[in-house]
């Protein structure tokens, strides 16, 4: 789709302005991709068949953002006002402004064209519950919350409804962390075998064996390194999260060793929840699950995706229905009261009636924890360039809307939720939880609530006081990488020891 930024007397900097508009975009339009054409946007409606001109015109009091939207032999213009006031504010105060206009002007005029509203409205962003929590904090009530999703950026009342539910819960773990604590996160970037819809960075431990040791050794360096520059700092642990990949994938003397290191130079002394993604069922035995315990993990992931052999083999998962079922029984000898299963709505050969079996017999199994992803297509996974037997919109909603009803009616609560690009039907993924067991973890991750601290290859470590600022480290994502850039990695974590001990001397004593 051709896409025009015009203006009239403002400074519209169309290049910066590009991203808000290509995420409205996608959003309306999954299959386009946007065009600038270096000609002037056309004067006439018939020139065009497949176009958004937005305009900008500054008027005395009120300002006009208008989207122009020509497709399919039709066109609307969406029209969004401001005062004019508000472009004399600080650059990036104008640029959420005019972002914010541009997109709510595209949102009117898009789905005009379509005949149906999106289920988030405007919002594009992966993390709608910042704004509910954010209005929560600020001293609103939940009513106020959801009404100002609902009105400001036309997301239906089901979903503004679960964002507030979600932001709820969110308050409840801030109002619990003091300031001097963190979560941490330690990557294993290796699996038995790739799946279809992947798009991790992890690598196939059969292809990538050579690498797993040296990689621990730099893996063990790094956590020597954050264990100094939180002690300078005066941080503790409040959550640990060893996700992939998959971690299991590692040997039981790989795991003790590595959770040996954790022990030494970490001070765990403060950490109230520590957790293990096993994830594939195929590579959990009670040897690996014995280490856990013993260096105590209490929480573990059994992520099956589906309980259908025929959506798993469609899927390139190396398992069956029955070794989830295996994994599960023995993560419960192992003794482990807090488990964590995936599921994963629209994969290919699944269906609506499909999906609700294997919701039951997830439900029966009890777990502490389900959370029910929806299918994100990545460019760089394989099934992205196979989508044929991928289920449509309409029967992804009737799977998440299941959900909803089932996990509701068996006391799942949800508590938190986050969206991705390319996600099929424009939803959502949500984690629910028996009450009382919300994975803190997650939280402070997709609601940024204090600084997460994120070690191997591909982690992202996200330095934030809890408010707006946030300064990410990223590691390099490939296992040879992060080798190569060890040291300046190790550097990195001197740098974000200053960042804390900076915020933290001031209000040590805080509760």
């Amino acid at each position: 789709m051709k896409l025009w930024l015009t203006s009239d007397n403002v400074d519209w900097e169309a290049g910066r302005f590009r991203y808000p508009a290509e995420q409205m975009l996608f959003t309306l339009f999954p299959g386009e991709r946007a065009e600038y054409p270096d000609s002037p946007a056309p004067t006439s409606l018939t020139a065009e068949d497949n176009a958004v001109i937005f305009t900008l015109h500054r008027g005395a009091k009120l300002t006009n953002m208008s989207a122009l939207v020509l497709r399919g032999g039709r066109w609307h213009n969406g029209v969004v006002r401001f005062p004019s006031g508000e472009l004399d504010a600080p650059p990036e105060a104008v640029y959420h402004t005019v972002s914010h206009a541009l997109k709510q002007a595209f949102y009117k005029a898009g789905t005009a064209l379509l005949g149906h509203t999106l289920p988030w409205g405007s919002l594009t962003g992966v993390r709608p519950v910042k704004l509910p929590t954010r209005a929560l904090l600020a001293g609103k009530t939940p009513k106020q919350a959801q009404g100002e999703l609902e009105k400001v950026y036309g997301v239906s009342p089901a979903k503004a409804a679960l964002a507030v539910e979600c932001a709820r819960a969110a308050v409840r773990v801030k109002e619990g962390l003091r300031s001097d604590e963190l979560s941490l996160y330690i990557g294993i970037p290796f699996c038995p075998s790739r799946c279809a819809y992947c798009s991790f960075i992890s690598a196939d431990v059969k292809r990538a064996l050579a690498l797993v040791e040296p990689y621990l050794d730099g893996l063990c360096a790094e956590i020597s390194a954050a264990g100094e520059a939180l002690r300078a700092a005066g941080a503790f642990v409040r959550c640990l999260y060893i996700g992939g990949g998959t971690p299991t994938t590692l040997s039981p003397a790989q795991l003790e060793r590595l959770l040996g290191q954790i022990k030494e130079k970490l001070d765990l002394s403060r950490c109230t929840e520590y957790t293990v993604e096993a994830g594939r069922p195929d590579t959990i035995t009670a040897e690996k699950l014995a280490v856990l315990k013993a260096f105590g993990v209490s929480r573990v992931s059994v992520n099956p995706q589906t309980m259908s052999d025929q959506v798993l083999a469609a899927i390139g998962r190396c398992h069956t229905a029955g070794q989830t079922l295996d994994a599960c029984e023995l993560v419960k000898q192992a003794g482990f009261t807090q488990v964590n299963m995936d599921l994963i709505a629209g994969l290919p050969a699944d269906t609506p009636a499909g999906f609700s079996r294997t919701l039951e017999r997830v439900l029966a199994l009890e777990p502490e924890n389900i959370t029910v992803h929806t299918l994100a297509l990545k460019k760089s996974a394989a099934l992205f360039q196979n989508r044929e037997r991928l289920p449509g919109a309409e029967a992804v909603a009737e799977m998440l809307e299941y959900a909803d009803r089932a996990l509701r009616g068996a006391g799942y609560v949800p508590y938190y939720l986050y969206r991705q690009k390319y996600m099929a039907g424009s939803f959502e993924n949500v984690g629910w939880c028996k009450p009382g067991a919300e994975n803190g973890y997650n939280i402070c991750m997709m609601e940024e609530l204090r600084p997460v601290l994120a070690l191997g290859a591909g982690g992202v470590s996200k330095l934030t006081d809890g408010g707006s600022a946030l300064t990410r480290l990223c590691n390099p994502k490939y296992p040879a990488e992060y080798l190569e850039r060890l040291e300046r990695i190790l550097a990195g974590k001197r740098t974000a020891g200053e960042y804390l001990a900076e915020r933290i001397p001031q209000s040590r004593l805080a509760p």
